[in-house]
């Protein structure tokens, strides 16, 4: 069953690497070394949730509710607007790397951000559950087993290697400028999903 698990991994990972809310908000954490490892653990496990649900066929449910689809697109739209505000001011007050750690979370309030992002995005329904659990169909009862796990340790290898990868890039981040720029990116990046999410 090595097929589908690497037909999984590979799916997987390319889903999960392009540029997002979530992504922005786990290299931020790993780069200011605070709450990694939950934020992480968050990821991948509601990843995973999703995507044993969607190849249990949980994905079809999620099809016949646009209703349900069109509230998280909302809600989605307003905490990412938000969210994206909130970087741009941040990156107007910025100073190096050690005054972004002094801006830091509580576990609770990275918790409750990493959730979100996580379920406030429609889109994570539409490629995790249902592209995903769809694609999983074609590899047989068994095969499509295989092809979750391959997707979930993709998810689970993608989000560690970012969190704890990030501070390789610390040295990069101790100037100021550099963190500003980080703070504007990452503050574009969630307006432009936002935007993205209320014309769609």
């Amino acid at each position: 069953m090595l097929a589908p698990l690497v037909t999984g991994l590979l799916t997987g990972l390319s889903l999960i690497i392009a540029i997002g809310a979530q992504n922005a908000f786990v290299l931020r954490q790993g780069l200011v070394r605070e709450h990694v490892g939950v934020v992480v653990a968050i990821c991948a496990v509601a990843d995973a949730v999703l995507i044993v649900a969607g190849v249990a066929g949980i994905g079809t449910i999620v099809e016949r509710a646009p209703v349900a689809i069109d509230v998280v697109r909302w809600l989605g739209v307003a905490f990412l607007t938000w969210y994206g505000v909130r970087s741009l001011l941040q990156a107007r007050h910025a100073g190096a790397l050690e005054a972004a750690r002094d801006r830091s979370l509580t576990r609770r309030s990275a918790v409750v951000q990493v959730t979100a992002l996580t379920f406030l995005n429609p889109h994570v329904y539409l490629d995790t559950v249902l592209l995903l659990g769809s694609l999983a169909a074609h590899e047989g009862p068994t095969g499509r087993w295989w092809f979750a796990a391959g997707a979930a340790a993709a998810s689970l290898a993608w989000f560690t290697g970012l969190g704890y990868g990030a501070r390789l890039l610390s040295p990069l981040l101790a100037k100021r400028p550099a963190w500003q720029v980080l703070d504007v990116l990452i503050g574009l990046t969630m307006l432009a999903i936002a935007l993205k999410l209320a014309i769609t």
